[in-house]
């Protein structure tokens, strides 16, 4: 009879036992629903049986781990009640397409049956299905059903041509063309139900898990509103967030335009050598998108400061230089400067509950002083700017004192930028704040979304290998304290904004996975950064690899900083930037792109 330690506690049971069975006792002592198990160090599902003597260590939806399995059972019960609803051969398919707040956003595609459409079902010029209030109604108490069933969520391992004919029955062509560039010979395939899916991480055991939920009908599709990360046993109510909403519906139709929403569709372009095209359609559509946020801040004559801000790794920097050239194009004269330059003295930098400096929160900036800066330069006056020497923990002023004339205008970075306390000595004329989000609209397929801190992760750990000299496990290990101060100090400003720009490109991972995963193989196997580590490994298995050398120079993917800005530089010609020829070449891009179109633009 095996022997396990459970929180510190010896216990003895039977070979067979469920892990679920095991916790059950333990789980009075936890305010949060446990959810897996670490068995001997490695991740479990609560279904699997125990076989030998070890340690487990609960993971409740708490944990990042433990909250993605509750949001992948939900998922699944919201697909299978769909099909379930539509009842007939070929039932509508979900996708899910992003999340707003604690909502998750599907669409629905399909042939719509004489009696739907009766029913008041209608497709929208994107191609997505709009549905009734009745629909969503029907789905959220077919999931309840689920829920009060108890159903067991099953997980059977098949061999790879097995789960591709599976999967061809139920008409998933995303998984299947996912599954053509499988490396493994084999699929985990969950079962609720008699209804077979495929998910990217672990679920729970059964469908009475997941407690709370609510399906509604929203714009060009459904909305399924869960509890929170943070309170994953609180459901709150859905917060409307148009802006957020209308750039991720933009970056799906810039995926559309290149034919690209899945992980399985970009691996197919890029095997078909049509990588080229697609880089330069991606980067073309988002420097129009600059040059768009460009035009509209000259069309504003008294604004004279542009205040960037968004979360870590969603590329703030290589944003506001080329927004700065698109800027010169209009006759402006822009200056770049950073936030960060205003740190209060180390002396005076706050300390977080763990003894360290916390440099993200707002008292370690010098608002006084900033503020003052800004005035007197809307006044005419001649400043002397400060820069922030982190080593010496001090303020230096080594630059030559600056003024602003009528065409100057100050593009400032930061992670305050949208707070109002930061910049409440600048008249409102005069702002113009940019949020500057990492929104990731490429899934691994229809049902399995890629997240945005995901790619952010990715980015980070590849920029502070390269620039910073961190390794992949001392950039995972500081994540989870950057990720709480975004929470804190960047997300509940993202509505109050003038503009949002989305720096992720649909063939972003496939870019970053030739840099990243060498350094995600070096974390070790005795760190606790180990298991993420090899998670995000797992994770770019699913992608081809792209070569850097497709990429232009001033490119968010490239993460070289100012060394960017001098390329972008160097590359002009004739007075004119690679910038502006993206952007003329944009400008034209007609709703349907034939093949090779782009083949024409000069970069060298």
């Amino acid at each position: 009879m095996p022997t396990v330690f459970v929180d510190g506690q010896q216990r003895q049971y039977e070979k067979g036992t469920t892990f679920e069975k095991i916790v059950s006792e333990f789980q009075p002592k936890y305010h949060n629903e446990i959810a897996l198990v670490y068995f001997n160090r490695k991740m479990r599902e609560l279904n699997k049986k125990l076989d030998r003597d070890g340690v487990v260590s609960v993971i409740t939806t708490r944990n990042s781990a433990g909250y993605l399995a509750y949001v992948r059972t939900a998922t699944l019960m919201l697909v299978k009640a769909v099909a379930e609803l539509t009842g007939r051969e070929d039932p509508l398919r979900v996708k899910v397409e992003f999340t707003l707040g604690n909502a998750y956003f599907c669409t629905l595609h399909g042939n719509l049956t004489p009696e739907e459409e009766e029913q008041g079902f209608t497709v929208s010029e994107n191609g997505n299905i709009l549905v009734p209030d009745e629909f969503a109604e029907k789905v959220q108490r077919e999931m309840e059903k689920m829920r009060d069933r108890g159903s067991a969520i099953t997980k059977k391992t098949y061999p790879l041509d097995d789960a591709i004919a599976l999967f061809n029955r139920q008409g998933m062509q995303d998984k299947v063309q996912l599954f053509h560039f499988r490396r493994s010979s084999t699929v985990n395939v969950y079962c609720l139900e008699g209804y077979y899916d495929y998910f990217y991480g672990y679920m729970m055991p059964s469908t009475d898990y997941v407690r709370q939920f609510e399906v509604s009908a929203y714009r060009e599709g459904i909305l399924m509103n869960l509890p929170g990360h943070e309170t994953p046993g609180e459901l709150t109510p859905f917060r409307e967030e148009d802006n957020l909403y209308e750039q991720l519906m933009l970056s799906t139709e810039w995926g559309n335009l290149v034919d690209i929403s899945t992980v399985g569709d970009l691996n197919t372009q890029i095997c078909r050598g049509n990588i080229s095209d697609m880089i330069l359609v991606q980067e073309a559509l988002q420097e129009r998108r600059i040059g768009d946020i460009a035009e509209d801040i000259a069309d504003h004559e008294d604004v004279k400061v542009v205040l960037v801000a968004g979360p870590s790794s969603s590329g703030k920097t290589t944003f506001a230089h080329r927004l700065a050239i698109q800027l010169r194009s209009f006759g402006l004269r822009p200056h770049i400067l950073s936030m960060d330059n205003w740190f209060v003295p180390r002396e005076r930098t706050p300390i977080d509950i763990d003894g360290n400096y916390d440099y993200e929160c707002l008292e370690a900036l010098d608002l006084e002083l900033f503020n003052d800066n800004m005035t007197d330069l809307l006044s005419g006056e001649e400043v002397e700017l400060p820069t922030f020497d982190f080593k010496a923990g001090k303020r230096r002023y080594k630059d030559a004192p600056i003024s602003m004339g009528p065409d100057d205008i100050l593009i400032i970075e930061g992670i305050h930028g949208l707070n109002p306390k930061t910049s409440e000595g600048i008249p409102a004329k005069n702002k113009f704040k940019i949020y500057i989000s990492a929104l990731t609209s490429l899934n691994i397929d229809e049902h399995n979304r890629i997240p945005s801190s995901d790619t952010r992760l990715l980015r980070r750990i590849v920029r502070d290998a390269r620039t910073r000299g961190y390794d992949a496990q001392g950039t995972i290990a500081l994540w989870k304290k950057v990720r709480e101060g975004e929470e804190k100090y960047i997300f509940p400003y993202q509505q109050n904004v003038d503009a949002v720009f989305n720096s992720v490109l649909i063939y972003e991972q496939a870019v970053l996975k030739q840099f990243a995963e060498p350094q995600l193989y070096s974390v070790s196997m005795e760190s606790p950064e180990y298991y993420e580590a090899k998670r995000l490994l797992k994770f770019l298995e699913y992608f081809v690899g792209v070569d850097t050398a497709a990429l232009p120079a001033n490119s968010i993917c490239r993460e070289f900083g100012r060394r960017v800005l001098r390329a972008v530089r160097r590359r002009s010609a004739c007075g004119r930037t690679l910038a502006q020829t993206l952007r003329a070449q944009a400008e034209k891009l007609p709703s349907k792109l034939p093949s090779g179109f782009l083949r024409t633009i000069v970069l060298s």
